[in-house]
């Protein structure tokens, strides 16, 4: 179950990547615009903004998620579903997927399949975090492999990628006949670290990699899971001066489909 009160903690932080995102997208007059794996909908909500005549529709898997985004960001329209199940219907000029497809098993080939179905000059804009080999997920993949965690925790956590470039994404999209623009940043998010608050990353984590976690586990478990893992966050991201740097590396590209290879998106 995602929770979008813990996810938009960081709400600042997690949709910067979302609107340099964007920016690398020139379309003018998109048709109809689609979020895959749109969270709560509020930066879907930015993109009726910036299309204000285009049919703008929002797609996550989470329940909670779509009852937020349809509160907050009136004019999309906003479903339920799995994005391994979308299919692009004929006018959609536009797709964007901002931290989502990390949770989606083979989305590459999901990848190949919409830039193959999507009409001539659409674009695809696409984010994925780059940081599986983080201290961050290093302490968690360690702390679930521990006796006590092992059976019941290591089976949920996502497996690094084998290819989460942004050169591996561009070749993939290359191929598919796409013209691709493709790039890596990694941010230092300075996050606040008051003393009499949980450390900082562990708060992060909460919103995204820990939500199996404390979904399997009993309250006991899950107290005790939370408070080896915040031991070894606390050695890993030291706070200084009040707050932790907090480096997050992300993976960006934006294709466009069936575009002359002379042609620059």
């Amino acid at each position: 179950m995602w929770d979008p009160t813990t996810y938009l903690r960081y709400g600042d932080e997690r949709g910067r990547p979302f609107h340099e995102l964007l920016a690398r997208v020139p379309a003018e007059r998109p048709r109809a615009v689609v979020d895959l794996g749109c969270g709560p909908g509020n930066l879907t909500a930015t993109l009726a903004e910036r299309w204000p005549d285009s049919r703008v529709a929002g797609l996550d898997s989470s329940a909670e998620m779509i009852a937020e985004a349809a509160a907050r960001a009136a004019g999309v329209v906003f479903s339920v579903g799995d994005v391994r199940d979308w299919y692009p219907e004929p006018d959609v000029d536009v797709v964007v997927s901002n931290a989502a497809l990390q949770w989606v098993p083979g989305h590459r080939d999901l990848l190949v399949r919409w830039a193959r179905e999507l009409p001539a000059g659409a674009w695809l804009a696409v984010q994925v975090p780059g940081n599986f080999d983080a201290p961050s997920h290093r302490a968690l993949r360690e702390v679930a492999g521990r006796p006590a965690w092992r059976a019941t925790v290591a089976p949920l956590l996502r497996r690094p990628p084998a290819d989460d470039s942004a050169v591996g994404y561009a070749e993939l999209l290359a191929a598919a006949g796409c013209v691709v623009d493709a790039w890596e940043t990694t941010y230092v998010h300075l996050l606040p670290a008051p003393a009499d608050a949980d450390h900082p990353v562990l708060s992060w984590l909460e919103g995204t990699a820990l939500r199996p976690v404390r979904a399997a586990l009993d309250a006991a478990g899950w107290s005790g899971f939370r408070a080896e893992l915040a031991v070894r966050l606390a050695e890993a991201y030291p706070v200084r001066h009040g707050q932790v740097h907090f480096p997050f590396r992300r993976v960006f590209f934006v294709a466009r489909t069936a575009a002359r290879a002379e042609e620059n998106p």
